[in-house]
């Protein structure tokens, strides 16, 4: 197998991942739920989690570091704290259905500032053209399509300018690219933890900047008389037990990515997608989504007008591939690229990749367009 749908799932972690998980079953009870040893154990382990992210995004205080089953859970508590019928948000054209349908089902009024997939001038300069108008910004850090790496240090920079509260959404740079909370000045940053912090699936981080509203309430271990969420982070957004075992493989996928570093992380990506690119753009019948990494992470789009997208992927998954086709959950972003009536093939890169896989590929590729089985 070759697995290249890292943008949906890190499916391949480092085994602590998964020996953490499993030691947090069986050894580890709920934390703020006893004075007991499991309890305890899994309260540090909480805490030890809240503080390594703390420190790789540059969080002053570690409560300010929520834990979410995902981004898309995040980005609602955030889009609701902010956001209702009638706000004007101003979002990039590269935003995922996670935020794109929270801001819809509230009636909020949406504009889109606009620009071709690698343009970060153009897409800068849409923003500030619109935020004059808009009393909150959304903006995707890395279009999942595309790889495109949005200037979102730039983009705040024009948020703080404006006045205007910024929400960030991570799901693809992080752990991948810098982000840095403190300077990006954003009301939040949502991530999940089962893509670039190699977790597993059902975890995410919400990082806040002060005022929020509860998605959910129930229990959160404290001031239980009280029948309201408390006010203060992170148990004013941590209603009901904590995953224990997927904050424990979080944990570890964080500490993974602190000892390796996201330069390097980003650097093999980057090589990878690079000699992918360089190869497929001698077939003929191809369109490559690229510009080189110039603005690009470790995502590469592609479309054959020899063959669909579908067929193209599934030709690949006979063969062991693992990408995605379609939408990608983004309308927006294939709008902006002219490909909402195909659809793109993703091959999304990990650290865990080599370039033998890329060859092979390309090789699996350059066959199916040919006609050779």
């Amino acid at each position: 197998m070759i697995y290249m749908d890292n943008a949906a799932t890190t499916m391949i972690k480092p085994l602590a991942v998964s020996r953490a998980v499993l030691n947090a079953m069986q050894t580890m009870a709920s934390p703020g739920r006893g004075a007991h040893e499991p309890a305890m154990r899994a309260a540090k382990l909480v805490f030890d989690c809240r503080r390594e992210a703390a420190e790789l995004f540059n969080v002053p205080e570690p409560e300010h570091v929520v834990f979410t089953i995902n981004a898309t859970h995040g980005l609602n508590i955030a889009i609701k704290s902010l956001a209702h019928r009638g706000t004007k948000v101003l979002v990039s054209g590269y935003e995922h259905n996670s935020v794109t349908r929270p801001l819809a089902e509230l009636g909020a009024d949406i504009r889109v500032a606009a620009a071709p997939p690698f343009d970060s001038l153009g897409i800068l300069a849409a923003f500030e053209k619109e935020l004059p108008w808009a009393e909150l910004v959304v903006c995707t850090h890395v279009s999942n399509v595309f790889g495109f790496i949005l200037p979102i240090y730039e983009i705040g920079k024009l948020c703080r300018k404006q006045g205007v509260p910024l929400i960030v959404d991570a799901s693809q740079s992080a752990g991948a690219l810098e982000v840095d909370f403190k300077r990006l000045g954003a009301e939040f940053i949502a991530m999940p933890g089962h893509k670039g912090l190699f977790g597993p699936q059902g975890t995410g981080i919400l990082i806040c900047s002060g005022d929020c509203k509860p998605l959910l309430s129930g229990g959160s271990g404290t001031d239980s008389i009280v029948q309201r969420m408390p006010e203060y982070l992170p148990d004013r957004l941590e209603a009901g037990t904590h995953n224990v075992c997927g904050i424990a493989g979080l944990l570890e996928g964080i500490r993974f990515v602190r000892q390796k570093g996201t330069e390097a992380i980003f650097n093999h990506e980057a090589a990878l997608l690079r000699r992918m690119a360089g190869r497929l753009g001698k077939l003929d019948g191809l369109e490559l989504f690229t510009d080189n990494c110039r603005a690009q992470s470790g995502v590469l789009s592609l479309r054959s007008d020899k063959m669909n997208c579908e067929d193209l992927a599934s030709a690949l998954s006979e063969r062991g591939v693992c990408v995605r086709t379609g939408l990608h959950c983004a309308p927006y972003a294939h709008r902006s690229a002219g490909t909402l009536d195909s659809g793109t093939v993703r091959f999304s890169f990990s650290p865990f990749n080599t370039e033998e896989e890329v060859d092979a590929c390309c090789q699996f590729i350059k066959d199916l367009l040919e006609g050779r089985s």
